[in-house]
């Protein structure tokens, strides 16, 4: 596991970028199992190479053949002449560990193993790949696969695959880079981008990743100067903090990141662990990890490639002001609706600007959406007189023109040139055409960097992500605070005083309180501080006290203390006779302020993560919560709480005041803190409620609940 220190700045030697060159970049290629039947699994990695052009060795191995597609044939690796870069290894499962061990004797430095029946079958072959993976590390050997269709290099034409949808023509060469953990859906996806026109960098399924697995393929595409955008499809991860460095990594190249993420529900997480025996991990902290290092997450194959696209064709990082130029008042009400869904901005023009629609056209809509009409079909300029009018006014980020069926009639490519060399005029700004064109027009503004959708709704979508890339390609700040003390705590729950004082210990602000043993003491106590205040059940083996009448608040005296305290005993008891009673705690009753629950819970595949909700004992039933994986920085906790759905509530509504941000943000943090301090041995921590009270007075810690963990050997 990653250390804090090494989570502050993650650094390039977490991955083996050697070995991965030495792997995705042969010069010579051997097939292990070797076909002369072209459309058998041991035939098509040739037949691929040598109908595309690969242009290094390829060493068909089969002792039963003499020559294989044109091809020397030979009975071992080991009685190759030339040297073997990668290693194909097309063999049945039980000859799978002697094909390794006999390319790794003949001196190969990667190994792509198609072969099947290892951890996705069982036991036994959960066995066999821990002796596969232990084999090919101990040699210094990268393995790809078991279980895999093996990847592409399409700039220098290597096929290192099985592949069927190949047959029918590979993608186009481009700037995406592709890494599938499935490789059935990894070719479904190649070949829809075939059938888009939609270029590949690289192609990589990574099977059962015995050893190069999803993190690793993600951090090489990051440093690889042939790709510029990263498209992944994601089952599980079996090292959380692997796959935040790799993440960290293409934040830092400044290359967009989209993934699709399988695995939601029940069902689909099963369904996941099943395929690939990775750990499918909890959904809402693979999304919170996506948040946190700025990769799209998106849940259908047409927005996958979608967002791959535009960031593949425009890379303008760019604001959210978009303007609508339309030649249809319904198109131009369909595009304004959804993009204010997607939280992009529609600023009025100007009055000088619209003055000048108007003067082009005197019954054009022309505030935002611009709608030029019909009229463009009499007076073509009238498209590139509006885009002028629209650009100088200097309000827009993004321009979308929607030609509605234009783009395929006669002005079609009158209308391209238009706004391509308005495009030209204008680099800093995102050009979207939507229209139905033909293939040369489409071509001729893409080549210019435009934009080209057929549906509007799609189109905003994709630059609505567009416009939420991060501006700069800074390094990622983690939460940077090592804890100068660890703590470790018992496998064990501790009550609501324990807690507290370990929170209040860790710098977070805890309300005061009082236990008591007896209604009597209890009485004595409140009529010695004179002040309203809160009862509560002391005990270990209650979390939830509200709902066994285990909580009384606004006490005024002692008398309405001590028949508090009875009532409270004798509830807990018939609810809860198995409890534990410990006492009955006393605190100062608080009032006003926005009621919160933050807390930390411990996920398999990330550790600790921090949580933030509103509601305090609605929680559940709000369910408006933000998570981050710890250690997290203000920035993160900042932006957990513009998440809530309920944010508006910090700002002051209906005359109460703005809450006490800076000071929530801290607890967060110092909570965070707390977390990786107590590392292993914490299983899940809540506060709740924290009341955060209006600016400068603060935040405090109402309630609390920690759970120990036992360590695992």
């Amino acid at each position: 596991m990653l250390s804090v220190g090494n989570l502050s700045r993650i650094n390039e030697t977490e991955f083996d970028y050697d070995g991965l060159d030495r792997l995705f970049k042969p010069h010579s290629i051997g097939v292990i199992g070797a076909s002369s039947t072209s459309t058998k699994i041991g035939g098509l990695p040739i037949l691929f190479s040598l109908t595309n052009g690969f242009g290094g060795k390829i060493y068909p191995i089969n002792p039963k053949a003499s020559e294989i597609q044109g091809l020397k044939a030979y009975p071992a690796i080991a009685e190759v002449s030339g040297k073997v870069d990668v290693a194909i290894i097309a063999v049945p499962a039980h000859m799978a560990l002697h094909a390794v061990d006999d390319a790794i004797a003949a001196g190969v430095r990667g190994i792509v193993l198609f072969t099947s029946g290892f951890a996705e079958v069982g036991e036994d072959g959960t066995r066999a790949q821990a002796e596969l993976t232990a084999r090919v590390r101990a040699a210094g050997v990268r393995l790809l696969g078991p279980n895999c269709v093996g990847y592409m290099d399409l700039p220098a034409r290597v096929f290192a695959t099985f592949a069927p949808g190949l047959q029918q023509g590979a993608p186009k060469v481009g700037r995406i880079g592709l890494v599938s953990q499935s490789g059935a859906y990894g070719i479904y996806a190649f070949a829809l981008a075939r059938e888009r026109g939609i270029g590949l960098s690289r192609w990589i399924t990574t099977g059962n990743e015995g050893d190069v697995d999803f993190a690793d393929v993600l951090a090489w595409l990051a440093r690889d100067p042939g790709t510029d955008v990263i498209l992944g499809y994601m089952e599980g991860c079996r090292n959380g903090n692997k796959l935040r460095a790799a993440l960290a990594q293409a934040r830092e190249a400044g290359k967009p990141v989209v993934i699709t993420k399988v695995g939601r529900t029940p069902v689909g997480a099963t369904a996941a662990a099943s395929h690939t025996g990775a750990l499918a991990g909890t959904d809402a902290v693979f999304d919170a990890v996506f948040r946190q290092y700025g990769a799209y997450r998106v849940h259908s194959i047409e927005e996958f490639f979608d967002l791959g696209y535009v960031f593949a064709t425009t890379r303008k990082s760019t604001g959210r002001r978009l303007g609508v130029l339309t030649v249809s008042g319904g198109g131009g009400i369909v595009i304004a609706d959804a993009a204010v869904d997607l939280g992009l901005e529609l600023p009025a023009l100007s009055t000088a600007a619209q003055e000048k629609i108007h003067a082009l056209v005197p019954f054009a809509a022309s505030r935002n959406p611009v709608d030029v009409t019909g009229q463009i079909t009499n007076d073509a300029s009238l498209l590139e007189k509006a885009m002028t009018v629209m650009l100088e006014d200097g309000n827009f980020d993004l321009l979308i023109v929607f030609l509605a069926a234009s783009g395929r009639g006669p002005l079609g490519a009158e209308f391209a040139k238009q706004i391509v060399e308005m495009r030209q005029n204008h680099p800093d700004k995102v050009f979207c055409a939507v229209s139905i064109f033909t293939d040369e027009v489409r071509v001729s503004l893409e080549r210019a960097g435009c934009v080209v959708f057929q549906d509007p709704t799609r189109a905003l979508g994709a630059l609505s992500a567009l416009s939420r890339f991060p501006r700069d390609s800074s390094r990622v700040v983690h939460g940077t605070n090592t804890p100068e003390n660890t703590i470790e705590l018992e496998p064990r729950t501790y009550g609501q005083r324990e807690s507290l004082a370990l929170l209040e210990a860790a710098g977070v602000p805890c309300a005061q309180n009082w236990e008591v043993k007896s209604a009597e003491a209890a009485a004595t106590l409140a009529d010695k501080l004179k002040r309203p205040l809160v009862a509560k059940i002391s005990s270990p083996d209650i979390a939830h006290k509200s709902d066994i009448g285990g909580v009384i608040l606004n006490l005024q005296s002692g008398q309405a203390m001590a028949d508090a305290y009875e009532r409270i005993v004798a509830s807990v008891a018939r609810a809860r006779p198995d409890a534990r009673i410990d006492g009955v705690l006393l605190s100062p009753m608080e009032t006003g302020g926005i009621e919160c629950i933050v807390g930390v819970n411990r996920d398999p595949v990330f550790g600790p993560v921090v949580m933030l909700g509103l509601g305090g004992v609605f929680v559940e039933v709000l369910r408006d919560v933000s998570l981050r994986v710890a250690p997290i920085t203000e920035a993160d906790a900042l932006a957990m709480i513009g998440e809530l759905r309920g944010c508006q509530l910090f700002n002051g509504v209906r005359g109460h005041p703005p809450a006490d941000v800076p000071s929530l943000v801290r607890l967060l943090v110092r909570l965070s803190e707390f977390a990786i301090a107590t590392g292993a041995s914490l299983d899940s921590l809540d506060i709740n409620p924290v009341l955060v009270r209006s600016v400068d007075e603060g935040v405090v810690a109402l309630d609390g609940l920690i759970i120990g963990r036992a360590q695992q050997s």
